[in-house]
């Protein structure tokens, strides 16, 4: 694929998102100088999506994408934030998804970046409070939607099953899923992403590489959904990367592009720490991959045969 820093549209809006994105939980924990060289370098690269949230480094994340944003005109990136957790001193990052509890916690998002408006917002991780976050949070955002304060609602989550319910119930605009479709899980496939396609609710794809294990060269411990990757799924992966090896195309380019031609996915937003893997992940997804790689993967019961083996979008 040659050109994955075109820009894809979220859903129904006009809010237009670059191929590859870039996550920002990694930022949390990273000093300044390497955060702001690392943003920096993603812009230069073209990349003009970005995501965040205050969980991440409770707040550290958003305070480094706003050293770096606020020296861009406001229009020249698209930045999305998260609602549902309130950074308390002392306390433990609460869930809050109530009415009050959204618009603090979008207030001091816009503080920590130093910016006055978010593109997209996203509610984080509601599996336990379904309710709180269908009838209170998605109202208020739905509301700050209506008067042009936010362009885009969304919710993101690791698990499928709830924005499947999420876009039966309300008008998201898109859903941010991590590590659910993948070359090694493609447990969206089947309903997440066709009501998706359905409802004109874009897919943002997080965790491409699983947490690690698919970025890993498979001799040295990685980790697959942020716990060590257990022999089954090593086994699997190693199976894929000799598919692969047989097309001269690095697993990681596989893994990075895999997603991205399903036609309900805008974007895919590795969390890189470096500029070097901002350089990387870019390259892997230029890398031009025989579509016999993909009819391969289907023919040894790797991937499963409704994934896309071509670019649709």
């Amino acid at each position: 694929m040659a050109a994955n820093l075109d820009t894809s549209k979220i859903g129904t809006t006009q809010v237009e998102v670059t191929k590859i994105g870039m996550g920002g939980a990694p930022l949390g924990s990273l000093d300044r100088e390497i955060a702001f060289d690392t943003l920096d370098y993603a812009y230069q690269q073209g990349i003009r999506y970005f995501d965040t949230a205050p969980l991440y480094g409770a707040g550290v994340s958003e305070q480094h994408y706003g050293s770096f944003l606020r020296t861009l005109p406001r229009n020249q990136f698209v930045l999305s934030s998260k609602v549902g957790r309130l950074i308390i001193p002392g306390d433990e990052i609460p869930f809050n998804y109530t009415r009050d509890g959204i618009l603090r916690s979008i207030d001091e998002s816009l503080a920590r970046l130093d910016l006055d408006s978010l593109d997209i917002v996203l509610i984080h991780d509601p599996d336990d409070h379904y309710g709180p976050a269908l009838n209170e949070a998605f109202p208020t955002l739905s509301d700050l939607r209506d008067q042009g304060i936010i362009k885009a609602i969304g919710a993101g989550m690791n698990q499928w099953e709830m924005l499947v319910q999420f876009a039966k119930e309300a008008d998201f605009d898109c859903f941010l899923i991590a590590g659910r479709y993948t070359l090694l899980d493609h447990s969206a496939l089947h309903e997440l992403m066709p009501i998706c396609l359905e409802k004109d609710i874009s897919l943002i794809l997080g965790g491409p590489y699983n947490s690690g294990i698919l970025a890993s060269n498979l001799e040295e411990e990685s980790t697959y959904f942020y716990d060590p990757s257990p022999p089954e799924v090593i086994k699997k992966a190693k199976k894929i990367k000799q598919v692969c090896d047989r097309y001269n195309t690095p697993l990681k380019a596989a893994a990075i592009q895999f997603g991205l031609m399903h036609p309900s996915v805008a974007t895919t937003i590795p969390g890189p720490r470096s500029p070097e893997e901002i350089k990387d992940n870019i390259d892997m997804a230029s890398i031009s991959i025989p579509g016999d790689l993909w009819k391969e993967l289907k023919q040894e019961n790797l991937i499963h045969t409704d994934c896309p083996e071509s670019y649709t979008n």
